[in-house]
């Protein structure tokens, strides 16, 4: 029997060193995937990459269960999958912690808590993002174009320069530029 570990955090921002260093020391490999849990198994790399390495009577290995998905339906196929082919699956934390050979009410009401933690977490952003237009702020990450920029990337559009040629003198994206020009373009068109 080998412990198979799966790393999971839903953004490439996010660290897993955590997860790495709970899983690291006890498993044979550890599969690391920053991809959102409530996507379907197909678009989870690392969740297939760690399904097609595992082999009966191998253990999948997660610190808690929300690793393994946040998207109810998709958990269950999961796991109904991993016990079918005798592989068990083990939780390190949480109210699903311990080793599991089958489904049990407790990991499926862990997987059906993890979906709606997801669904929390993303209506509170929703509602503090609508709070935050009221008041005047805009959320998000900051703008790469500051009007500087804008300048510059006006002036070279005008010389005749192609947007590629302008991002990379800028180190911004192709698409940076291009909605630049777009809203000048807009604005042109507005005033005409």
């Amino acid at each position: 029997m080998a412990l198979v570990g799966l790393v999971r955090v839903s953004t490439k921002g996010q660290d897993t060193a955590r997860q790495h260093d709970v899983l690291d020391p006890i498993c044979v490999k550890v599969f690391e995937e920053k991809v959102s849990g409530k996507l379907a198994v197909k678009d989870r790399p690392g969740l297939t990459a760690a399904l097609d390495y595992l082999r009966d009577g191998d253990m999948l290995t997660v610190q808690e269960v929300d690793r393994l998905g946040r998207n109810l339906l998709e958990g269950l196929i999961v796991l109904t999958e991993l016990f079918e082919r005798g592989i068990s699956v083990k939780v390190l934390d949480g109210i699903a912690a311990g080793e599991h050979t089958e489904r049990s009410l407790i990991l499926d009401l862990a997987l059906a808590l993890a979906e709606d933690r997801r669904r929390d977490i993303s209506r509170k952003t929703k509602n503090g993002l609508e709070a935050a237009r009221k008041r005047g702020k805009v959320g998000g990450r900051p703008r790469v174009i500051d009007d500087d920029k804008r300048a510059v990337i006006l002036a070279r559009r005008e010389k005749g320069e192609s947007i590629r040629v302008i991002a990379r003198v800028l180190d911004v994206s192709v698409g940076s530029v291009h909605a630049v020009l777009l809203e000048e373009s807009a604005k042109a068109e507005a005033n005409a």
